[in-house]
């Protein structure tokens, strides 16, 4: 009896030391765009994101979690290799504190002696899967399988159009390395009706792909990025004209029922327990202008573009029983490049060690709350804007955007706010003295702190850090400089057995044009 009963526990034992074994699948939800106030968890008065209310109810809720840039593309570079734009070269060195993006006429992409994290993984064991936007660069060197992603269905680039595919091409769909339509023809976005199925697609090819994985007893990673809140906003028939906040609104409720239907799907198959799934927005809501047709950012300052609270603080949610004890909520300073330190670390991965990273794992944060001190640096393009450290926030430099793009388009970037000498159209150099806000009495950066003893000794923590900071600071290649016409969407892999292939013109490359 005693010999069976020993032999009994050896098999629990064994069986609990495999289960602890197992990797964690890891899920990436990226939205584009969407604001911290756009979920009713944090106050959004419409309430209509019932399943990320219920997923931060499950899980952990971040309230002071920032991208890496307050643009798309920086951001996800930043999010995908650990280190920030200004290290993995998403940045553009010929304008002094402007933004960079990859549009279809960019030339650089992300570099190949970057690691990114399903590359990482990979190593692992890990089967990866990218889902809708990538925006690291759209020629075929740069593209996600190239780049650690095992499978891919999505997009290049930013949905704009419909283009007239002789001046300039329609953006191409992706599944894994063929082109197989283009948006606005094959994939059809109506901007009357700001109606689209691209979204129902995205959901549907995420639920299949951990429906297969789960059927392979593989571990895998998802990063799953739809791009329907990033203007021009749609969403399906199903959610068209069902929000209080209109198209835009539309889009989240959407969003938020591809999020409850996923995390649903691994309950049902059992996955619940070896999943960890983050959600958060690349940047803040936009406030293009004046119409409010957009995202909310609740109570912070400005939108998407800029380095103030509205721009760069992001709706963010860790979710997964396995991991993370239900109904937490984190005041965590917390990053976008924390994701991929953290999905290495339970990966049982390690980076490179010939690089500086500048994300830090979150295990400690999710399995027992234990916070820790850092610094979250805001960059605007080449140039340190701000940083924060505890509950202040120090601003080197300000500005919205240029009174070029602001007279020409309308573009405010902080609409219907005004902060004197703080929300200008000008650069506002104050590197000498740096704008100091504290975000616990005033989280919109609205009433400047005094210059008194607590300013004094904030900014003396907050020196130390930028010091820090700066020495070990080594810039990489900026790959957001040049662009050239000709080597746009005009003819990618595939297109020849669509009859798809455009004939451009030839190449001619130029410095870009950033007028943000």
């Amino acid at each position: 009896m005693a010999t069976n009963f020993f032999c009994l526990m050896l098999v629990l034992f064994q069986s609990v030391f495999a289960l602890n074994q197992q990797k964690p699948n890891i899920i990436f939800m990226l939205m584009d765009d969407m604001g911290w106030g756009d979920l009713g968890i944090f106050g959004h008065p419409a309430k209509e994101t019932p399943n990320l209310d219920k997923m931060s109810a499950e899980g952990m809720l971040f309230t002071d979690f920032y991208s890496a840039n307050p643009l798309c593309s920086p951001s996800r570079a930043a999010m995908l290799t650990g280190r920030l734009p200004i290290r993995n070269g998403f940045y553009t060195s010929t304008y002094h504190g402007h933004n960079g993006y990859t549009p279809q006429n960019i030339v650089g992409g992300i570099s190949d002696s970057e690691v990114l994290l399903p590359e990482l993984l990979k190593q692992a064991g890990y089967y990866t899967k990218l889902i809708g936007k990538w925006h690291l660069g759209h020629q075929e060197q740069y593209l996600p399988l190239k780049h650690g992603f095992d499978e891919w269905f999505g997009a290049p680039n930013c949905h704009f159009g419909p283009y007239d595919d002789v001046s300039t091409p329609n953006i191409p769909v992706y599944d894994n390395e063929d082109m197989i339509g283009r948006y606005y023809e094959d994939f059809v976005i109506d901007r009357n009706k700001d109606l689209s199925n691209y979204t129902h697609f995205l959901i549907e090819k995420a639920k299949e792909f951990i429906s297969r994985m789960h059927q392979a007893d593989s571990p895998f990673f998802l990063y799953w990025a739809p791009d329907s809140t990033h203007d021009p906003v749609y969403s399906s028939e199903k959610f068209r004209g069902k929000s209080q906040r209109g198209a835009y609104g539309d889009a989240v409720m959407e969003l938020d029922y591809g999020v409850g239907s996923i995390l649903n799907l691994l309950k049902e198959l059992n996955l619940d327990q070896n999943t960890l799934v983050f959600f958060s927005s690349d940047n803040g809501a936009a406030m293009l202008s004046s119409s409010c047709v957009d995202g909310s950012n609740g109570p912070f300052l400005c939108g998407k573009q800029t380095t103030f609270e509205g721009g760069v603080r992001e709706p963010t949610i860790a979710w997964g029983p396995g991991f993370v004890k239900p109904g937490q909520i984190s005041h965590q300073l917390g990053s976008l490049m924390d994701w991929f330190a953290t999905a290495a670390d339970l990966a049982g991965v390690s980076p490179p060690t010939d690089r500086l990273y500048d994300g830090i794992s979150l295990r400690s944060v999710l399995y027992n709350g234990e916070p820790f001190n850092r610094p979250i640096f805001h960059y605007r393009g080449n140039t340190l804007f701000a940083v924060r450290f505890g509950l202040y926030k120090a601003h080197y430099w300000t500005w919205t955007n240029s009174w070029e793009e602001y007279k020409t388009h309308g573009y405010e970037f902080c609409r219907g706010e005004n902060v004197p000498n703080i929300t200008t159209h000008d650069q506002m150099n104050y590197t000498a003295q740096p704008v100091m806000f504290h975000l616990g009495r005033d989280p919109g950066e609205k009433c400047p702190m005094k210059f008194n003893s607590e300013y004094e000794a904030a900014m003396k923590l907050i020196k130390n850090e930028v010091m820090k900071h700066e020495q070990n600071l080594i810039p990489g290649d900026a790959v957001l400089d040049m662009c050239d016409n000709g080597i746009m969407n005009w003819a990618p892999k595939g297109c020849d057995k669509l009859n798809k292939c455009l004939e451009g013109p030839p190449s001619e490359p130029f410095k870009c044009v950033w007028n943000h």
